[in-house]
C-alpha cells in the first residue's frame, strides 16, 4: 500500500491511498503520521476509506511532502561512490571520510525541519554562496517514535560540495538551508516494499529540456544495513513525532558538474515512484 498527503482545490489537506493510478481519500485522519504510527497502518487506512468521496486521478492531485512534524536526519558515506567523492572534494580532510566509511559508528547529521522540506514539483534551493551544488538521491526511511521503519519514500539531500569540501566543519551550512530537502511523492508501507537488494535508484537532471546527467545505483551497494543506521540514530535521542532518515547516496555527478537555476531533477526508486523538483535560488 502507498499513502500520500495532498491538498484539495479548496485548500484542505487530506491523506489518501494511492491505487490503480487514483487516490482514495481517507476520513477521520488528522495527519499522515497518525496513520503511519498506528499498529497496523494498512488495516487502519483500509477501514478509513471515504466511500462518499470520488476517486481522484493521481496525475491531477496536488501532492505535498509526506511529512508532518518529524525532523529529517541523514546518513553519509554509506556507499563507496560517496566516500570517493567526499575524499576528492575535501583534500586535506579526506582521511576522515575514509575512516567513517569503515567505522562501526556511521556519519549521522541533522538535515531539515519540516518547513525546509519541499514536496513533488516544488523548488529546491542552491545557495548563492556556492558554485558547486548537487542533488543527492536517497532512499528515505519513515520511522515511528518507537524507531520502527514503517515506510519508505524518496529523498533529495541537496548539498553544496564546495562549502563542505573547504572544511568538514562547514557541513551544516552545506546541507541545511531553506528548501534543502525534497521528499515524496508517496510513502510505500514497509511490508509492501520490494526486496531491498532489488531496489534501484536513478537520477536524471535536465537543463533546457536536455539530459545533462544520468546515473543509477542499487541499494545492494550500500555498505550499512538500514536497521543499523536506525539503531545508531536512536542512541540517546528520542523522536516523539517520529523521524525521517535519508540513507546516503551512491550517485554523484562528475566533479565538473554543478546545478544551475532552472534545472529539472527526477529521482526514481523501485517500489516508490518518481520525485521531481526544479532548482531555484532562495527569494
Amino acid at each position: 500500500m502507498q499513502l500520500c498527503k495532498l491538498q484539495l482545490e479548496s485548500g484542505e489537506v487530506r491523506v489518501g491511498i494511492v491505487a490503480d493510478d487514483h487516490v482514495q481519500l481517507l476520513t477521520s485522519v488528522e495527519s499522515l503520521s497518525e496513520l503511519l504510527h498506528s499498529d497496523d497502518p494498512a488495516a487502519v487506512a483500509s477501514d478509513l476509506v471515504d466511500e462518499k468521496a470520488q476517486k481522484l486521478p493521481f496525475e491531477d492531485v496536488t501532492l505535498l511532502a509526506p511529512i508532518d512534524e518529524q525532523e529529517v536526519w541523514a546518513a553519509g558515506v554509506t556507499y563507496k561512490r560517496s566516500q570517493e567523492a567526499r575524499e576528492r572534494e575535501s583534500e586535506g580532510a579526506a582521511r576522515f571520510y575514509d575512516l567513517v566509511y569503515s567505522a562501526s559508528r556511521p556519519e549521522l547529521f541533522f538535515k531539515a525541519n519540516p518547513h525546509r522540506v519541499v514536496g513533488p514539483g516544488g523548488r529546491v534551493h542552491i545557495r548563492r554562496d556556492s558554485k558547486w551544488s548537487v542533488p543527492e538521491p536517497e532512499l528515505a526511511l519513515v520511522i515511528s517514535p518507537q524507531l520502527r521503519i514503517v515506510g519508505y519514500t524518496i529523498g533529495n539531500d541537496m548539498s553544496a560540495r564546495d562549502i563542505e569540501g573547504e572544511n568538514p566543519l562547514y557541513l551544516p551550512q552545506a546541507k541545511v538551508h531553506d528548501n534543502c530537502c525534497a521528499l515524496g511523492p508517496v510513502i510505500t508501507l514497509a511490508d509492501d516494499m520490494p526486496p531491498l537488494d532489488r531496489v534501484t535508484i536513478r537520477l536524471t537532471i535536465e537543463r533546457n529540456r536536455a539530459t545533462v546527467f544520468e546515473g543509477v545505483t542499487s541499494l545492494s551497494s550500500m555498505v550499512r544495513p538500514l536497521n543499523d543506521l536506525v539503531n545508531w540514530l536512536g542512541r540517546e535521542t528520542s523522536f516523539p513525532h517520529g523521524v525521517i532518515l535519508l540513507t546516503g547516496t551512491g550517485i554523484v555527478p562528475p566533479d565538473n558538474f554543478a546545478l544551475a537555476v532552472g534545472d529539472h531533477i527526477a529521482i526514481e526508486i523501485t517500489g516508490i515512484g518518481r520525485l521531481t523538483n526544479w532548482v531555484a535560488h532562495r527569494g
